[in-house]
């Protein structure tokens, strides 16, 4: 159930007791060891609504609410987790199951290595970590987790589609044809999504979509080549199902792999993968989410939705909270969940964002160092810091950094930004009023007032604050 925010290409690199537990009787209030008031990382690779929790993968580890955001419990490679960020989500029972990654350094640079699965039965309280299915971790990520008939299938990218009846004690290569396993020459091989549609596996992997309906002995591939109405390209980077009344539709993530004619879109087949529809032509999708009969995508662009199953889309593109004003600063959605009471929840590469109707208008919870009032800790930072408007936080083509700062009192705030000669840049913010108690981000663009970038190099940044204070911070600008 999860869905990856960075898809890599084609090329490759190729080196090579017990069930889970059940769930506790434990309230959620009274797992608080991982309390915060933040999520556990920015960018949200995945969104599932499960058990009355909503659980989300981060690049800082994973993360779960049950209480529509107002707290969160974070965990990570400490708590028993593998090591990295979270690639994968899935459930089983009352189980939650999870993959991690993380990059290493190898001869050939620095590439990708799978963390490993955990599985926890009491919403977090303990884990059971499992190693890396395979000969090696580096380039075999689990991107994707399904579990059917207490069989565990994982699909990753030198490691192909495997499959477990142990719970992860042994594993077993299984590729989704008849042909023995080789990702090096079967783009087939080459897993990146699977789920469990009722009593159906379906696998996409580079060489198209693979549909089995005896728990993974025998395989129909549905691809770009082989159907009159096809799947817009054979790179199927994520598949999920929506029911609803009479409906029972896959929805497939379908990108161009090596043939020419072949293009990224979004593809659906309402007969159970016979013949295809393509709709977003030319987008790139990472996710779907269903609410009853509506369709959420997000994708590189936006976050589109559908009411009529596909037949006509909106958009967003930018989304502003609708209590503080901030800004999303990106437009990547990697994720999307839906949960009751109408209530959609979508991960992008800048947090993690709530909307209570229908997406007109939204909440965003990212994560932040808290200031803490204490002579140890910096009254002030900026982040990302050293900062690239070319890289990070881009929104309409300009890159933009936070300065985050405290209020301890009601009244007005300046933010302004000086060069190393101290020759005033850019006045962020002028004379803003802020609710004391609380904590705040300054947005600057790197331009100066004149709407000029700025030239790499240090920078310093002040606030005035209410009651006559200022704080001092730096930050340093390089393309």
């Amino acid at each position: 159930m999860k869905k990856i925010g960075i898809i890599l290409g084609l090329g490759f690199f190729l080196f090579w007791g017990s069930g889970p537990a059940q769930i506790l009787n434990k309230s959620f209030a009274e797992l608080n060891k991982n309390h915060s008031v933040t999520i556990s990382g920015n960018s949200v690779t995945d969104v599932n609504y499960y058990n009355q929790n909503i659980w989300i993968a981060t690049g800082g580890g994973l993360s779960r609410t049950g209480d529509n955001g107002a707290r969160w419990f974070n965990f990570s490679a400490a708590d028993g987790i593998g090591k990295g960020g979270v690639s994968a989500i899935t459930f089983y029972g009352e189980s939650v199951w999870i993959s991690t990654a993380f990059d290493t350094l190898v001869p050939e640079g620095n590439l990708s290595a799978g963390g490993g699965l955990s599985y926890s039965g009491d919403f977090g309280e303990t884990w059971h970590h499992i190693k890396q299915p395979g000969v090696t971790n580096v380039q075999n990520v689990t991107f994707d987790i399904a579990i059917l008939d207490s069989v565990i299938w994982t699909a990753s990218w030198g490691g192909g589609l495997k499959k477990s009846g142990d719970w992860g004690q042994t594993w077993v290569d299984s590729p989704p044809d008849t042909f023995f396993f080789d990702p090096l020459g079967r783009l087939n091989h080459r897993a990146f999504s699977v789920i469990a549609a009722d009593s159906v596996l379906w696998v996409g992997t580079a060489g198209g979509i693979n549909r089995s309906k005896d728990g993974g002995v025998t395989w129909e591939n549905f691809d770009h080549q082989n159907q009159i109405k096809p799947v817009s390209g054979n790179f199927v980077v994520a598949i999920e199902q929506q029911k609803w009344r009479d409906k029972n539709i896959i929805w497939a993530a379908t990108i161009e792999a090596e043939d020419q004619s072949e293009f990224r879109a979004v593809s659906f087949s309402e007969d159970d993968g016979e013949t295809w529809n393509i709709v977003l032509a030319g987008e790139f999708p990472h996710n779907f989410a269903f609410d009853d009969s509506i369709v959420y995508v997000p994708t590189d662009n936006a976050l589109f939705k559908s009411i009529d199953f596909g037949a006509n889309w909106d958009e967003v593109t930018q989304i502003v909270d609708k209590t503080s004003g901030n800004l999303l600063f990106t437009h990547n959605f990697f994720s999307a969940a839906g949960a009751p009471g109408h209530i959609l929840w979508v991960g992008t590469g800048d947090g993690l964002v709530r909307s209570d109707d229908g997406g007109t208008s939204w909440t965003i919870f990212r994560t932040f160092e808290t200031l803490r009032d204490d002579n140890n800790v910096s009254e002030t930072y900026a982040y990302p810091n050293p900062f690239s408007p070319f890289r990070h936080n881009q929104i309409n083509d300009e890159g933009h950094v936070r300065f985050h700062y405290r209020v301890d009192q009601d009244g007005a705030v300046s933010v302004k930004v000086f060069d190393y000669n101290m020759v005033l840049v850019a006045e962020v913010e002028k004379e803003l009023y802020r609710t004391g108690g609380a904590e705040y981000d300054a947005i600057w663009n790197a331009k100066n007032d004149f709407g000029e970038k700025v030239a790499n190099g240090v920078y310093f940044y002040r606030v005035d604050l209410p009651g006559g204070k200022s704080v001092w911070g730096k930050v340093i600008v390089m393309d």
